[in-house]
């Protein structure tokens, strides 16, 4: 076994699937990639009791965990537990002020609580009332990586992404944005590196860019 192996770590976004990442292929020479996927909660699991849980998902020392959008909120709580080579979220946010105004208000209001997860079993109608209309056009997409759906998880994921309450910036964090992203708009992100023309969902349409450049920015 090379000893100079770097392994990474990838944690998929709320509800969301590890195939979302089955595009992403780095030199095997160089790079071991793992999938993490999510587990459901305990009943009153704070994030950071979760974190520590997943943390121990980690088996190698001084690994690389990449997470995207609320599994890169997840990430850098799990760091806390980990000494790790590099940290790098994608589609995220880094602290509770680069939260859109939408979901600050959600969470001033408790909005978030109205939202229909007891729908989640039944896509077609969740992507209608949760997603939106542009979003019911690409339920096929969804359905294939959007696996997780059980009601304990979606509303204690719901409530930590929207109660999240990072303060500041963990040191030499990796924010990979994309300028294109409705759920976390650019305008309310700092210090990131951007792909041109990402979504919130670029790790699976720009993965030609990640595959490129994740290498050099892990090494680096």
């Amino acid at each position: 076994m090379n000893q100079d192996l770097v392994h990474l770590y990838l944690m998929p976004g709320m509800a969301a699937n590890p195939s979302i990442f089955e595009y992403i292929k780095l030199p095997k020479e160089q790079f071991k990639v793992h999938w993490l996927e999510w587990v459901i909660p305990n009943p009153k699991e704070s994030l950071l009791e979760y974190a520590k849980r997943m943390a121990q998902k980690i088996e190698h020392e001084n690994a690389v965990l990449l997470g995207v959008s609320f599994g890169g909120v997840l990430v850098q709580e799990m760091s806390k537990f980990l000494n790790l080579k590099k940290l790098i979220i994608v589609s995220s946010i880094k602290t509770k002020h680069e939260l859109p105004k939408k979901m600050k208000l959600a969470k001033a209001t408790k909005a978030y609580k109205l939202l229909p997860t007891r729908f989640a079993g039944n896509f077609d109608e969740f992507a209608k009332y949760a997603l939106g209309e542009t979003i019911k056009k690409r339920v096929k997409l969804y359905k294939k990586y959007l696996s997780v759906s059980d009601k304990r998880y979606l509303d204690w994921a719901i409530h930590n992404m929207v109660c999240w309450d990072q303060e500041t910036i963990i040191p030499n964090i990796i924010h990979i944005h994309g300028d294109k992203d409705p759920v976390f708009p650019i305008k309310n992100i700092s210090n990131f590196v951007t792909v041109k023309g990402g979504t919130h969902v670029m790790i699976i349409n720009k993965y030609k860019w990640f595959n490129e450049h994740l290498p050099k920015l892990i090494l680096s």
